[in-house]
C-alpha cells in the first residue's frame, strides 16, 4: 500500500467527520437541546475543514498526491 492511498483515506475519514459534526449541530437545533452547545460541533467542523485544506496543500507541495493536468 502506498502514500498517497493511506492519505485519501485519512482525507475521506476526515470529510465524514466534518458532515458528522454537521449533522450533529443540524440535530441540536432541530431539537433546541441547550445541554450542549451547537457552536462545539460547528466549530469541530470549521476546524477539520482548515485541516483538510492544509492537508491538501502539504501533500501538493511534497509531490504525495499531484493534480489532473488537463481537467476538461
Amino acid at each position: 500500500m502506498s502514500v498517497s492511498f493511506f492519505f485519501k483515506v485519512i482525507l475521506v475519514l476526515l470529510l465524514l467527520f466534518i458532515i458528522f459534526n454537521l449533522g450533529r449541530a443540524l440535530w441540536i437545533m432541530v431539537r433546541g437541546d441547550s445541554s450542549v452547545p451547537m457552536s462545539r460541533f460547528l466549530g469541530r467542523r470549521v476546524l477539520f475543514s482548515a485541516l483538510v485544506v492544509l492537508l491538501l496543500l502539504l501533500a501538493l507541495a511534497l509531490g504525495i498526491i499531484s493534480p489532473n493536468p488537463r481537467p476538461y
